[in-house]
């Protein structure tokens, strides 16, 4: 965090508001964005792309993640004068990416991915694949979390700071996300 906070220290708009001791990194930024400061959003993408991208990852094929989350920092962009409170930029995006996760299927048309005999790709990368598709059919409760936790390497503190859930709510979806997924490869409890 102090990395961020020394990385806003650049711009004189994010200067002038970073002493107020309830106004976070976000809030800051997002104000910083609405007075013209585009590079502020560059900041805020840095920050928040995992998360859309874990968010979409959980939920549509990977082939079409990257795009999509293009596709929701721009829409978040034009969007910004919307948002009630700056410092729930992350709720909101993490809103806006699972709206448009549900908007893909709605308009997509039935694909298939190519499995591995048709790839013939190494047994790392189809395992990887085999368990991401195992988190998918999770409950949506817990796959969220888990592909943030397990994919995009974040932290319980920062899920649950990004995502607006609570410390103790994403604890609990990784514990029960965990058993689950372990009991779907064959892990027994205890081991």
């Amino acid at each position: 965090m102090s990395a961020t906070l020394d990385m806003l220290q650049i711009s004189p708009q994010v200067d002038a508001a970073k002493h107020s001791p309830a106004t976070t990194v976000e809030a800051v930024l997002v104000r910083a964005v609405l007075e013209g400061d585009r590079d502020g959003f560059g900041k805020l993408y840095g920050l928040y792309a995992p998360l859309v991208h874990g968010i979409l990852l959980a939920r549509v094929p990977r082939a079409e993640v990257d795009d999509l989350v293009q596709d929701i920092f721009l829409h978040a962009f034009k969007k910004l004068h919307t948002l009630r409170d700056a410092a729930a930029f992350g709720p909101w995006i993490a809103m806006i990416a699972r709206n448009r996760a549900v908007d893909f299927h709605r308009r997509s048309r039935e694909t298939v991915e190519i499995n591995d005999d048709l790839r013939g790709s190494d047994t790392h990368e189809s395992r990887a694949i085999e368990i991401l598709e195992l988190i998918r059919n999770l409950p949506e409760a817990y796959r969220e979390t888990l592909v943030l936790r397990l994919v995009e390497g974040m932290t319980g503190p920062e899920i649950a700071a990004r995502t607006g859930l609570t410390a103790a709510s994403v604890r609990v979806n990784l514990h029960r996300g965990m058993k689950l997924l372990r009991e779907r490869l064959g892990f027994m409890e205890g081991l």
